[in-house]
């Protein structure tokens, strides 16, 4: 399969960087219909938000658009109507950053580091995960949704710099523990 990245880049300048040259990216998953108070809070104040699928209903995007621009790709229990405007993957450009976008890093078909790729992101596991390799940062925000197992309930927030890359993971907590 060929991928054409200059068809799949979304470009934003770098006008949405602020005055210290760093753009705030959220980056969340696996919300499966639940959009918390605590992940609004957390990601109040980034230039963008990505959601890495399983959105789980189409009123989650638009929460989520009431505190930034939205970039979402679908997930496998994206089967709706509504997710069909969703792609499976999305190449984004952020703050000069070339950052891939997929749901399942399992079906990763590309080479990010030949590619030119700076991030992946990934969602699907629930599993939050920051791993640098060949180059490449791979990220995964874990989930945002409903807790499942013993896993915890994350997001994420990377900062892109001019000097690089800067991923936080961010726990989740509720009143009711949850």
């Amino acid at each position: 399969m060929t991928i054409l990245l200059q068809d799949l880049v979304f470009k934003t300048s770098y006008s949405n960087m602020t005055l210290s040259g760093m753009v705030r990216i959220g980056v969340i998953s696996d919300t499966h219909g639940l959009l918390r108070p605590e992940a609004e809070q957390r990601l109040a104040g980034v230039a963008h938000i990505v959601h890495a699928g399983d959105i789980g209903r189409p009123d989650i995007i638009a929460g989520l658009r009431r505190i930034a621009p939205v970039i979402a790709i679908r997930g496998n229990v994206d089967t709706d109507h509504w997710a069909e405007r969703y792609p499976n993957t999305r190449m984004v450009r952020l703050g000069g950053r070339s950052i891939y976008v997929l749901h399942d890093i399992h079906e990763l078909q590309l080479d990010p580091a030949s590619c030119g790729v700076d991030v992946v992101i990934s969602g699907h596991s629930h599993r939050p995960r920051i791993e640098t390799i060949r180059g490449v940062l791979y990220l995964n925000p874990g989930s945002a949704g409903p807790r499942r197992f013993n896993l915890p309930v994350t997001l994420a927030i990377l900062e892109l710099t001019k000097s690089g890359l800067r991923p936080f993971i961010h726990h989740l907590v509720s009143a009711s523990g949850d």
